[in-house]
């Protein structure tokens, strides 16, 4: 059966989702710092996450308070331009102050085994975060975990081999690690992600499925995504 708890929320395209999950983080992090006194973000790569980010170049915020994470890599040099961290890197994080200690890349240019046990180590005792991003793939997958492939649920980060989509070596964090957040935000938009998103709601076994939270889980989807 479909997860009632997840918050379906249409929007008319993917700028509109850019532009509320720009505003989201914003808040979440003004909330977060206020109470906590940091306020720490798992990002996601692809195209709309990428909006989103550079939305927030221009925004005044508590920059110094931000600490990032990333919820998947790809097993790439750093400085290659496919890697998630460079992408947020370079279209807003080298853009605000952010203090470079707080911005917590997988090292997966060590390769899946090594980045993941590393990357388990250093979130281990970050947890709850307070804001998770996701996206969700034509082929259902989100983050790194991709429909079919085994997911070791009592893990925190994984190393993905076979990927069907290069390259083929990655690092994922687990609906474990992911699910450990006080708000998640999953974004899916353009046509191509009907279909994905159709069984996902449904009630289909996707690795999406498997986030559990006890936080705010809400979907942002545009109307390409939402109706085909």
């Amino acid at each position: 059966m479909p997860d009632t708890s997840l918050d379906f929320q249409s929007f008319a395209s993917a700028e509109q989702i850019a532009e509320t999950t720009a505003r989201r983080l914003l808040d979440a992090a003004e909330r977060a710092i206020a109470e906590r006194g940091r306020f720490q973000l798992v990002l996601a790569g692809g195209r709309t996450p990428l909006a989103a980010y550079r939305r927030l170049v221009d925004q005044p915020a508590d920059w110094a308070r931000w600490h990032i994470f990333f919820g998947d890599e790809r097993c790439l040099p750093a400085d290659d331009p496919e890697r998630n961290s460079l992408a947020a890197r370079e279209v807003w994080l080298d853009r605000v102050p952010i203090p470079p200690d707080n911005i917590h890349p997988i090292p997966a240019e060590l390769g899946a085994e090594t980045a993941a046990a590393r990357y388990a180590e250093l979130i281990r005792d970050r947890r709850p975060f307070d804001l998770v991003l996701l996206g969700l793939g034509e082929d259902g997958h989100t983050a790194s975990l991709f429909p079919g492939h085994p997911i070791q649920e009592a893990a925190l980060v994984i190393p993905v081999y076979g990927a069907p989509k290069p390259p083929a070596e990655r690092v994922s964090l687990t609906p474990l690690a992911l699910g450990s957040s006080r708000a998640i935000l999953i974004l899916v938009t353009g046509r191509g992600k009907h279909e994905a998103l159709a069984r996902w709601r449904a009630g289909a076994d996707l690795p999406v499925s498997r986030i559990i939270s006890a936080g705010r889980l809400e979907v942002l989807m545009d109307a390409e995504a939402a109706d085909g």
